[in-house]
């Protein structure tokens, strides 16, 4: 419990040292990216910064999900994994 609060709470501060570059638009995408990987029993935290990484790795213009897109960008995939630290 506390490695999922701590996990949380660093998510959020990455949340909002970023709130520039952000919007309601990467808001929704990350969020359905989140909902995406609910069953892959990774840390709240640490599926946040992989979808968040993701995000940012997309054009503003992407049309796919976060989902979608990382099927066809395995390089990204692997980045933002290792840089979220997904096992």
């Amino acid at each position: 419990m506390k490695l999922a609060v701590s996990a949380f709470f660093a998510a959020s501060l990455l949340f909002s040292v970023a709130p520039a570059f952000a919007n309601a638009d990467d808001d929704a995408w990350i969020k359905q990216c989140v909902e995406d990987n609910d069953d892959q029993k990774q840390a709240d935290g640490t599926v946040a910064v992989y979808c968040a990484c993701m995000n940012e790795k997309m054009s503003s213009g992407e049309t796919k999900t976060v989902t979608e897109w990382e099927k066809l960008n395995p390089a990204e995939n692997d980045e933002c994994s290792a840089r979220a630290g997904w096992k």
